[in-house]
């Protein structure tokens, strides 16, 4: 039998595999940047905010009221782009998206441990793929 030089089948895998593998590792953070993913610890001026994302914070801080059934409800994080804490440290709240038939993707995350006193609040904008933390 004489080989031509290439590899086999199953070695051009095993090297695509690798390259693969690495190009994720090493590109992963400019990928997930380029997707509009943000770092938590971007910050966000509370005056910056859209109108009605002000107007649940403030209510948030007044215990209420709240225009949907869900907020408050305990976020668990899950995404984990988020600092991790204890489950029930974060409450979510829906922000109003003018226009929207739903409760739209705008939200405010606090944590703490009393609902009304949060010790920090992220927004976003996209259904919990980002967050920039509210800075007053």
């Amino acid at each position: 039998m004489v080989r031509s030089g290439l590899p086999s089948p199953r070695q051009w895998l095993k090297e695509l595999a690798f390259v693969f593998t690495v190009t994720l590792l090493t590109n992963g953070a400019a990928l997930a940047r380029d997707a509009g993913y943000r770092d938590s610890s971007e910050s966000l001026p509370y005056l910056s905010l859209p109108a009605e994302a002000r107007q649940v914070e403030q209510a948030i801080r007044n215990g209420g009221p709240f225009v949907y059934e869900k907020d408050g409800i305990v976020f668990g994080n899950r995404e984990r782009r988020l600092p991790a804490r204890a489950r029930g440290y974060y409450r979510e709240y829906t922000v109003a998206t003018p226009g929207a038939q739903d409760r739209g993707a705008r939200r405010i995350v606090c944590g703490g441990a009393e609902p009304t006193q949060p010790e920090v609040c992220y927004y976003s904008a996209d259904h919990y793929n980002s967050f920039s933390r509210i800075v007053k």
